[in-house]
């Protein structure tokens, strides 16, 4: 069954690979935006509309919910300005509480949320983690509405903020390269096995109410996918773990580095490990999906973008000579 469905934080990383996804399905999709110029490879998408909004603005919500069958909800940040919390209540409870209000409004059934894993409200060991948690339990607990919400570990393909902010940084450390809470596991999941599981779910009844754990084939600590981008980039640097004084201290330095490149909350984040007890068995036995290794994935975009550079190189001292 072809949906019309409003999306929001589709303009992110995540939120490219879903519209692509549900675009292949035919469904008519209306992306919310900020900046809907900066979007331009959207606007080209036969069934896709963007539109210039905000979405903490629910008047804005109520005129872009209207006529929609479905609405999803991708809207995450992994920094605040502050590290009080409220950075992160305000993107994801409050957000979801005026998601919840306005598909009410107009009859909107089906909601598709974005969590993330040990979100939890009580136990998450961030504020990142207990907002999410407490958004997660918000739109769940309303009765009206058909949810499923999905709970990656970290996500990674190209144009991700994980692998290429670590190669980001390891090209510009040289040979020593300290690491903060090296032993922390993920089991990083591919975002395009992320987006099929929402597409798949759209318009199957077995995934109302359900919470999916989605997680990739392979566990690996901090550590290793670190080493693993170095061996790709064929770089040559030592990384030396950091202990949790050690990783404590950075997190409280780079807390106010431009960009922040590790905050205090990633720090509090990374004191629980990022992986499924049931391992890949949500893509797998709900969606069919045979998960995508990072292994299998990251040398196609790090390598790319390092032939890349160095022919750029090469260029330049060809002009030189």
């Amino acid at each position: 069954m072809k949906r019309r469905i409003c999306i929001l934080g589709g303009t992110g990383f995540v939120g490219h690979h879903v519209i692509s996804s549900l675009a292949r399905e035919g469904h008519s999709i209306r992306v919310l935006t900020r900046r809907r110029e900066e979007h331009r490879e959207l606007l080209v998408m036969p069934t896709v509309e963007v539109f210039d909004a905000n979405v903490h603005d629910e008047s804005s919500l109520n005129r872009f919910f209207a006529d929609q069958d479905a609405v999803i909800n991708l809207v995450g940040i992994l920094n605040e300005r502050h590290d009080n919390g409220k950075g992160f209540y305000h993107a994801h409870v409050e957000l979801s509480d005026k998601v919840i209000r306005t598909c009410r409004t107009h009859g909107i059934e089906r909601l598709l949320h974005m969590s993330a894993l040990n979100a939890d409200p009580g136990t998450g060991s961030s504020y990142y983690l207990r907002s999410k948690g407490e958004a997660e339990h918000r739109v769940h607990a309303a009765g009206d509405l058909n949810v499923t919400s999905f709970r990656p570990s970290v996500i990674f393909g190209p144009e991700d903020s994980f692998i290429n902010r670590f190669a980001s940084l390891l090209k510009k450390t040289p040979w020593l390269f300290p690491l903060a809470c090296a032993n922390a596991r993920f089991a990083p999941v591919y975002v395009r096995d992320v987006a099929d599981a929402f597409s798949q779910s759209l318009n199957d009844p077995n995934t109302y109410g359900q919470r999916y754990n989605l997680c990739g084939p392979h566990e690996y600590t901090l550590q290793e996918v670190v080493e693993r981008i170095i061996e790709t980039l064929d770089i040559r640097r030592r990384v030396i773990p950091l202990g949790r004084l050690g990783s404590a201290l950075q997190a409280n330095l780079l807390e106010y580095a431009p960009g922040k490149p590790f905050s205090r909350d990633n720090y509090r984040s990374l004191q629980m490990d990022s992986i499924c007890p049931e391992g890949d068995q949500v893509l797998r036995e709900v969606f069919g999906i045979e998960p995508a290794a990072l292994e299998a994935i990251m040398p196609q975009y790090l390598r790319h973008e390092t032939w890349r550079t160095r022919y750029q190189l090469f260029r330049s001292k060809a002009r030189r000579d």
